[in-house]
């Protein structure tokens, strides 16, 4: 039998929280292992249990998802990578480009947990991304908005945490999923992880055009030394 994916489930409502960990609680592969009704809870419970998965509702009060994320993900170290799952009502586009940007993998509307949310979960597990299909359509209509869609911005790339930055490099330098998990000593679904993130945070379709971007952005250099 496979692992369990442990998850923790935040919102601020209790019956919402309840619902998803009931609703999970059908899946014989994924375990909830705690739940929290604020930003600042859960920041303590992750650390605490390290789960695969957060399910994070966006709109919370004080501390809402979006700066939960943000916290939770600038505690990362290059061994430990956290997943959230932001669940919100909500498809407004500055909260998808706010979570996506703040490491984000993945982002489902509540209307659509019922029949998504295990699938969503494990694909975030597994080190991809998620984007419910308003969000991707969203996404592609800013992206063809966007006048070099090729090209992220300086602070787009400045954005990228340094993990993230070495994963790139190691792409735009040649290297395939297996060799930069030889490269770095991490898992599959990590390095999955931070390439999912990296393509999310600089609007880009897939890994050939982030090693484009990285080249003519400068962001990497042809005659960088090799990283193998």
């Amino acid at each position: 039998m496979s692992e369990l994916i442990r998850v923790v489930v935040v919102d601020d409502e209790a019956l919402i929280r309840e619902g998803i960990c009931m609703l999970l609680s059908d899946e014989a592969d994924i375990e909830v292992v705690g739940s929290a009704g604020d930003g600042a809870s859960a920041i303590s419970l992750v650390r605490a249990e390290q789960p695969a998965v957060v399910v994070m509702d966006i709109r919370m009060p004080e501390i809402d998802g979006m700066e939960t994320t943000r916290r939770l993900l600038a505690e990362e170290s290059n061994d430990v990578v956290v997943r959230v799952l932001m669940l919100t009502s909500f498809h407004e586009k500055r909260a998808i480009h706010t979570a996506l940007r703040n490491g984000a993998s993945g982002f489902l509307l509540k209307s659509g947990a019922p029949r998504n949310l295990a699938e969503a979960i494990r694909h975030v597990a597994q080190g991809n991304a998620w984007l419910d299909p308003i969000v991707t359509r969203q996404l592609l209509a800013d992206f063809v908005d966007r006048s070099d869609p090729d090209l992220p911005t300086p602070d787009e790339f400045a954005r990228l945490t340094a993990r993230e930055k070495e994963v790139l490099l190691l792409l735009a330098q040649g290297l395939g999923t297996s060799e930069i998990v030889q490269h770095l000593t991490i898992s599959e679904a990590t390095v999955k992880t931070h390439i999912s993130r990296t393509l999310l945070k600089l609007g880009l379709r897939d890994r050939a055009q982030a090693v484009a971007a990285a080249y003519r952005s400068g962001f990497a250099q042809p005659d960088t030394p090799p990283l193998r």
